[in-house]
């Protein structure tokens, strides 16, 4: 008589849980499968016209990408872009966090307000904005620069400084997502660990050191692979403020993708840089997540 409560319950379960399925199944899984059987073909503008013209090439078109230059200069951009946005996005996040979480700080939901609004902003909004605070002749900062004796910067026109300049903006639009949750996990730490630590004589560093940052490292870990996943996803603010230039020096993988895929109508290989770059960050984020277990496992 349990076994079949039980099993009627499980039933039950499923039929809540069936549309979900299905909405998750159509628009996601379907898509994926599709992308994939896309991505060995040559399916282009002409097989777009007529599918007569679709042949199946099998891993051609991932073949024909590790041997581009284009690609690889796009993966050089797009791990630059990570390597030094995220640990900015990080560092960011944490001071903005242990800053509203003190008790020196004042007015603390206006400043929390403030520091998130970047986040629900429009990206294409405010790059453009950024794009004119940027410009050579009368951005804001040149002109700021300018008070000071400085020659005008061509931010985004100069290859040194274009990508620089993205990940900044990168970093301002997004650090106030992780400052929310980094500062939810500095609330939820004990005050009595503090006070025990003030009580042998820690300093505020050494406070730091040993109780906040060891209490906080699990929801740092969970952070730092939410953002390396997003930062990988690079699109949107070079295509709003440099168009993936100057000399191919903001071109990300997802910008390769897209102009494969809408430029050129080449949909097979844009699906295949879908996947490699689905590899990249699958492969990225295990290792963060191994490196994490083995972390708290000590």
């Amino acid at each position: 008589m349990a076994s079949s409560r039980s099993s009627g319950h499980r039933y039950v379960a499923w039929w809540f849980v069936a549309p979900a399925l299905l909405v998750i199944g159509v628009f996601f899984v379907l898509p994926v499968v599709a992308a994939l059987a896309i991505s060995l073909t040559d399916f282009d503008i002409y097989a777009l016209a007529d599918l007569s013209n679709l042949r199946i090439v099998g891993f051609r078109n991932y073949v024909e990408l590790l041997q581009r230059p284009l690609f690889w200069q796009a993966l050089g951009n797009t791990l630059y872009f990570v390597v030094v946005g995220v640990p900015l996005s990080l560092g960011a996040s944490l001071g903005a966090a242990l800053l509203l979480n003190s008790k020196l700080a004042r007015f603390r939901p206006f400043f929390r307000t403030a520091l998130f609004a970047p986040v629900v902003t429009t990206v294409v909004a405010v790059a453009v904005i950024w794009r004119y605070l940027l410009a050579t002749r009368y951005g804001w900062l040149n002109y700021a620069l300018g008070t000071l004796g400085i020659a005008p910067v061509d931010w985004l026109g100069d290859p040194h400084f274009a990508m620089p300049a993205i990940i900044l903006f990168a970093v301002w639009k997004n650090f106030g997502y992780n400052m929310i949750i980094l500062l939810a996990g500095l609330q939820n730490i004990p005050e009595e660990l503090y006070e025990a630590a003030r009580i042998d004589g820690a300093s505020a560093f050494e406070r730091l050191r040993f109780v906040t940052l060891p209490m906080l490292a699990p929801i740092l870990s969970i952070v730092a692979i939410l953002t390396v996943a997003g930062y990988f996803q690079l699109f949107a603010e070079p295509y709003v403020m440099t168009q993936g230039g100057p000399l191919q020096s903001t071109l990300s993988v997802l910008y390769l993708m897209y102009e494969e895929g809408f430029k050129w109508w080449n949909l097979g290989s844009a699906s295949a840089v879908a996947f490699l770059l689905f590899i990249l960050i699958f492969g990225v984020t295990a290792v963060q997540t191994r490196f994490a277990r083995t972390e708290f496992a000590r």
